[in-house]
């Protein structure tokens, strides 16, 4: 069997000491999982059912890469996030179950066209032209779980231009990891591959061409962008 055209290459993140590559099959992100970032965006953090969004695979920028600034915007935000990437999927997936289907951890950022995300909100549309744009989902190396373990706590940061923007922890996410896989695979049939942002603390705000951010979580590693 061929192709009619060329296929796509296959999206990937490098691994923490080794050779192997983790081939990203989907990008999924919680929205508002940290009270704080919640209030700051005007919303109720009590425990409301999370919601998922999606970034294609493509838009990933590897550690230490660059994000040239999206076209159609004047208001690109940073969100720093803790990414769980699974070895296994499943649909249904029972909480107690849930860290089974995971390989590791990566940290990563979704930016955002907040203006464009903003204009889709008050009409009522698809938040896609603000989140899922080139370049939208910068992200580290993934380290295995069997190395770190499953991290609940630990803190969670951002600087830009060496200025502290985000600085929270893992123990204020609103619904754990395990919820979230659980939460996920009943809407979705979760697969190995995905990659699962989990959500970003209160602090996000603006970049400009020239910025460079760097921020980490602490215990699964680091991420450095500069903005172009």
């Amino acid at each position: 069997m061929s192709y009619a055209i060329p296929a796509p290459d296959l999206p990937t993140l490098s691994i923490a000491g080794s050779d192997d590559l983790f081939p990203v099959h989907r990008i999924y992100c919680v929205g508002r999982n940290y009270a704080a970032h919640a209030r700051e965006m005007g919303h109720d953090p009590d425990r409301e059912e999370p919601f998922f969004f999606q970034k294609n695979p493509d838009t990933i920028v590897a550690n230490g890469g660059e994000f040239p600034f999206p076209d159609r915007s004047e208001n690109v935000h940073f969100e720093m996030e803790l990414v769980v990437a699974l070895k296994l999927g499943g649909k249904d997936v029972a909480v107690e179950k849930a860290l089974d289907l995971v390989y590791g951890y990566a940290v990563g950022l979704d930016m955002t066209r907040r203006d464009l995300q903003g204009e889709a909100k008050k009409a009522g549309r698809p938040w896609e032209v603000g989140k899922a744009f080139d370049y939208a989902a910068p992200c580290s190396q993934v380290v295995s779980a069997v190395e770190i373990g499953h991290p609940d706590k630990g803190r969670i940061w951002l600087e830009v231009n060496g200025e502290v923007r985000q600085d929270g922890n893992l123990n204020q996410l609103i619904w754990s990891v395990p919820e979230i896989i659980s939460c996920l695979s009943g809407l979705f049939t979760i697969a190995a591959g995905d990659l699962i942002y989990t959500g970003t603390p209160a602090g996000v705000g603006p970049v400009r061409r020239g910025d460079v951010l760097q921020g980490g979580v602490d215990g699964v590693g680091k991420i450095g962008i500069t903005v172009v």
